[in-house]
């Protein structure tokens, strides 16, 4: 065999591989567009349908969160404005507690300082003590208690100690008088009571 012919041998192989590599390719190609052809139209469906539930659940978080933010800041305004209300409240009534405590003030002194053994005075005395009578039973409906601490022992919170006063028998910072009674609102102090308080006695070393 000449170099020529083998040469056309060669290259007729080269050329018949080639040949069946095309065709191979061919085929595959042709079975994977038959492939692509049976299920393109369900996949895109599902391809669809996936899209579509992905962008539904996003738009349904975001509105979940956006739910909640809104729930929250009304419950913030609502919070707040139940909070201005009660502040209003309690401010109004300490305001008027205030006022109506100085006319009971003003009652009680008369009170002390009216002759009671005069007969003529009997009709003012019963008609202040209603009056005085009244006015209380109103302050206390609207949650006004008296803070009158006669005998009681000290407390700072409540009394206001005016003076201190040695007396014998009775404990130390014991209120042994009260000049002016306290007042509460709704348990809140609004007027601490003005006492007298008694004091130790000076030791017998301290006196040496």
């Amino acid at each position: 065999m000449t170099t020529e012919s083998k040469n056309e041998e060669e290259l007729s192989a080269e050329q018949l591989a080639d040949e069946i590599v095309k065709q191979a390719e061919e085929q595959v190609e042709e079975q994977h567009e038959h492939a692509v052809e049976a299920i393109s139209p369900e996949q895109e469906k599902i391809n669809e349908l996936e899209l579509s539930l992905a962008a539904a659940q996003s738009t349904v978080v975001d509105q979940k969160d956006s739910v909640i933010r809104a729930k929250a800041e009304v419950d913030n305004i609502r919070r707040r404005a139940a909070q201005d209300v009660e502040k209003a409240r309690k401010f109004a009534l300490e305001k008027f507690a205030g006022e109506m405590l100085t006319s009971v003030d003003n009652l009680e002194r008369a009170l002390q300082n009216i002759d009671k053994d005069d007969e003529s005075n009997k009709s003012i005395i019963e008609g202040v003590e209603l009056t005085l009578q009244g006015l209380i039973s109103s302050l206390e409906k609207f949650g006004v208690k008296a803070v009158d601490p006669q005998d009681q022992p000290f407390n700072p919170e409540l009394h206001q100690a005016m003076s201190m006063q040695e007396v014998p028998d009775v404990a130390p910072n014991t209120v042994i008088a009260v000049m002016q009674k306290g007042y509460e609102l709704n348990g809140r102090l609004i007027r601490p009571a003005m006492v007298m308080v008694s004091k130790a006695a000076p030791s017998v070393d301290a006196i040496a």
